[in-house]
């Protein structure tokens, strides 16, 4: 049975038993902040699990794309040194709302895997919950009863909480579950060693496949249990695990799921798989890492420094290190496995088809950014090594080496081995934690348990239409942590404040109590399906009622923006192409910024051409068409467009400004003219295929001209007020090189009367000519004298010195042939030297400068080099 043939097995399964089958979310989690990315299958249910929301259906089946390379479920370093773990993997669930709970969901998980699947009953283990003393839980004696019925008892074992209790987090639900396990290895083996002994001790050939969860508490954030208003079941298992069995492989990697993946990879790097151990990791790992790299992006996240872009960017980097260290491949070649990937799974997965393109071009970008990156650490590791007499580095310079350039800790101890040296690995992780411990207490945020006041579980936003409301605090908590301090989140039975979301910033405002007083309310945000506004302090009394005021200036503002995207996301397409697509946006008070997808530069002619379109839809007065409940199909066929990454429900919002039309949940101004006016700031690439437009609307806008006017009127005051302005600046311009050039004779001139002098006075020390001086010329003329004097001279080494407006400069020059027979190097000795003049510096075995802010210290830098010598 193929893959394909599996998942359609799995959904039609659970549509005979009622479950309507819904699409995958996007992998990027978009509106919970505990989370940068969709982990398990059941993150795009939280919300129903939290009561925060109704389910629309009580059962549903999906199969779910997930990530799990940070946080708790961390399996990063495991993947590709064994065959089970991955990065992304889809997870195969089933859910019930308050439905049906564990006789069904057990009699249905047995029936699907021995019936439908015809799995050897006599390969399956079960295990059910033995009970905790500290959570005063009980042994789960119901599941065990419903497991007899299909399984004898002495294949069901009792697993401890670790194994056998699944929590969210920290907070938040949880309940006991079952496990089903299967033993694929040999008869042989089995008869050595029963199965039920290697369950759950990670071998590799008795794994988990199916983990049914009970649902039915909530953890507090005190850390005692309560029970939940309703029970649900959550279940997940692993599609590659699956494919693994049913195909009768004994690794992941063996299947029709990696199998094309596998084959490219070995034709590309000129590679066969199964022959050797360390190009198998590194074939797996290239195989899983560019399915999470590519569908993060498909779904929106682009590498990044920050934040979730620096996970994938750090997933990528890892498959390109693997490639570069044992499969010997130094030009990009991962972005080519995109065709893989298309062909093998964009059936499923549509958007893997439609961003092909920009996967393509972000992973080579990436590929060819980090190589030049691997070139430069393997420099400055070269550098390490030449200046270290020992056979061991300081695994302090090995971790600046990671930190600095991503040079992994893997690589540096490969090529430190092949020169018989190693480093402190010790001292490494030690460093390596510290760095950890650091990013951990910045982000760490405590969050207490919400103090309910009100029953209301639905609430309703009013924003679109009022700006203020009465309103009543349904639940409050307090969040504290190191970058925000002290803050508390309320949430209220119905709000006029528009939370962070979709690229829109969110609203700020304030609280009007009933004696006049005013709380702040500092921000707004999503999570899940509640709307959290962010303040410092409580009132006295949360269960008054108050008005809720947003700050009326500043959504005028993020309005005129947001829409102004809408604008400029047509003209793009107009003056561009249809090619173009959204990429990402930011919408705030002061202005925006438009990703999306281009293949150039835009020139000045095309960026006045988009700046004019947008204009003369604002000067046009274009009416807002809002349609609030749009069946989703309906909005398709009238041409709408849809961001790719976003998941949308059913019915849809759209947003209509003449022949612009999009799906769009953001608030907007009433008629384009109250724009005012659209000015581009900048233009820029993001990544490969992707460019950043910056602009500024309405008051902004305003403001710039404004400034733009009054520097105007300052220039023309300077220069006397000339009846053409642009003449006498370029008249300026043409005096000022002349006197440059005027400068530059004069410094040659110096500079060869300096170089007689210098010559004159040189020292031989060791065999060496050494000429050391403090000069009053500039670091272009000093460079100059360095390599005249050098063409008359041999053997030498040159150190000048110089006090630029308050700033050192110091220049070395070394012959070449001191530098092969002495084992002399002017970038090391220059980075000794720059201490003293309090600042840093390098370059090449021959020539090197300095600069530091320290000019006192340049007599002892040239003293030094004369030392350097001497010894």
């Amino acid at each position: 049975m193929t893959s394909q043939e599996i998942r359609k097995q799995f959904l039609n399964f659970f549509a005979s038993k009622q479950h309507e089958i819904v699409q995958s979310a996007p992998l990027v989690n978009k509106n919970d902040p505990s989370l940068m990315f969709v982990n398990a299958g059941m993150n795009p249910f939280k919300e129903f699990f939290l009561g925060q929301k109704e389910p629309v259906y009580p059962r549903v089946a999906d199969t779910q794309k997930c990530l799990r390379v940070s946080g708790k479920h961390n399996d990063l370093e495991e993947v590709g040194m064994d065959t089970y773990h991955h990065t992304m993997f889809e997870m195969l669930g089933n859910w019930s709302f308050g439905d049906y709970f564990k006789e069904e969901a057990i009699a249905w998980a047995w029936e699907l895997l021995t019936e439908v699947f015809k799995i050897d009953k006599n390969s399956l283990y079960v295990t059910v919950f033995e009970g905790d003393k500290e959570d005063q839980l009980d042994f789960d004696h119901e599941a065990y009863d419903f497991w007899k019925k299909h399984i004898p008892a002495e294949r069901i074992l009792k697993g401890n909480k670790k194994d056998n209790f699944w929590e969210m987090g920290a907070q938040g639900p949880c309940g006991p579950c079952s496990e089903i396990h299967i033993d694929i290895r040999s008869d042989e083996e089995k008869a050595l060693t029963p199965g039920k002994d290697l369950v759950n001790m990670d071998h590799p050939l008795v794994i988990e496949i199916w983990n049914l969860v009970f649902m039915e508490f909530n953890r507090r954030a005190n850390g005692s249990l309560e029970k939940l208003p309703e029970k649900h079941v959550d279940t997940g298992m692993g599609f590659e695990r699956l494919c693994m069995v049913i195909q009768k492989v004994q690794s992941n990697y063996d299947t029709d799921v990696f199998h094309p993946i596998i084959r490219e990879i070995e034709t590309i790097t000129d590679t066969v798989y199964g022959k050797n151990e360390k190009t198998d990791v590194a074939i797996r790992v290239i195989a899983d890492h560019v399915r999470a790299v590519a569908f993060a992006i498909a779904d929106g996240q682009l590498p990044s420094n920050t934040g979730a872009g620096y996970v994938i960017r750090r997933i990528l980097r890892r498959a390109i290190r693997y490639g570069f260290t044992f499969l010997n491949k130094k030009e990009p070649f991962i972005y080519q496995l995109a065709n893989v990937l298309e062909s093998q799974m964009g059936e499923n997965f549509p958007e893997i088809v439609s961003q092909k393109n920009l996967i393509h071009n972000v992973i080579k970008e990436e590929e060819h950014s980090f190589l030049r990156t691997l070139d430069q650490g393997l420099i400055l590791l070269d550098s390490i090594i030449s200046n270290t007499t020992e056979k061991r580095i300081s695994g302090k310079k090995a971790f600046e080496l990671y930190d600095t350039y991503g040079f992994p800790k893997d690589l540096t101890s490969l090529i430190l081995r092949e020169r018989n040296m190693d480093f402190d690995e010790a001292e490494f992780d030690k460093e390596m934690s510290k760095q950890k411990s650091r990013s951990r207490a910045a982000a760490a945020v405590d969050t207490d348990d919400w103090n309910i006041l009100s029953d209301d579980v639905e609430q309703e936003f009013i924003g679109y239409d009022y700006l203020q409301a009465d309103v009543k605090i349904t639940r409050y908590r307090k969040v504290s942590s190191k970058k925000d301090g002290d803050m508390y989140q309320l949430v209220f039975n119905l709000t006029p404040f528009y939370p962070e979301g979709g690229g829109q910033a969110g609203d700020k405002g304030y609280l009007e109590l009933s004696n006049g007083n005013v709380i702040y309310i500092l921000d707004t945000k999503k999570e899940n399906n509640l709307i959290l506004h962010y303040v410092r302090s409580l009132p006295e009394d949360p269960t008054q009622k108050f008005k809720a005021i947003v700050d009326r200036e500043y959504r005028s503002r993020i309005m005129s923006n947001h829409t102004a995207t809408h604008l400029l996301h047509q003209a793009l397409r107009t003056v561009l192409g249809t090619h173009v697509e959204q990429k990402g946006s930011a919408v705030h008070s002061k202005g925006l910024r438009f990703d999306f997808s281009h293949f150039s530069k835009l020139s000045p002619e095309e960026l006045k051409s988009i700046e004019n379109f947008v204009n003369a839809r604002i000067q046009e007065n274009i009416s807002l068409e809002e349609n609030r409940n749009v069946p989703l199909e309906e909005a398709k066929k009238s041409g709408a467009i849809m961001l790719f990454g976003e998941k949308y429900g059913d019915t849809v919002r759209t947003i209509k400004f003449g022949q612009s039309t999009e799906l769009c949940g953001g608030s907007h101004v009433k008629n384009t003219g109250d724009i005012w006016h659209f000015k581009i700031m900048s233009e820029s690439a993001i990544a490969s295929g992707i460019r950043r437009i910056e602009a500024i609307t309405n008051d902004a806008a305003r403001d710039y001209y404004f400034e733009q006017d009054e520097a105007y009127g300052k220039i023309k005051a300077v220069l006397k007020n000339p009846a053409d302005l642009l003449k006498s600046v370029q008249n300026l311009q043409e005096e000022n090189n002349k006197l440059k050039k005027e400068i530059e004779q004069l410094n040659k001139l110096k500079a060869a009367s300096f170089k007689d002098d210098l010559i004159k006075n040189k020292k031989e020390i060791n065999g060496v000519n050494f000429i050391g001086a403090l000069l009053d010329t500039d670091a272009g003329s000093m460079k100059n004298i360095a390599f005249e004097i050098a063409g008359e001279i041999d053997n030498l080494f040159f150190i000048g010195g110089s006090n630029l407006d308050g700033k050192a400069i110091l220049t070395i020059y070394i012959s070449k042939n001191l530098v092969e027979t002495k084992s002399l190097h002017a970038g090391n000795i220059i980075r000794e030297l720059g201490k003293f003049i309090q600042g840093g510096g390098g370059g090449q075995p021959f020539f090197a400068t300095a600069g530091g802010k320290n000019p006192s210290g340049l007599k002892q830098a040239l003293d030094e080099a004369e030392k350097i010598l001497e010894n």
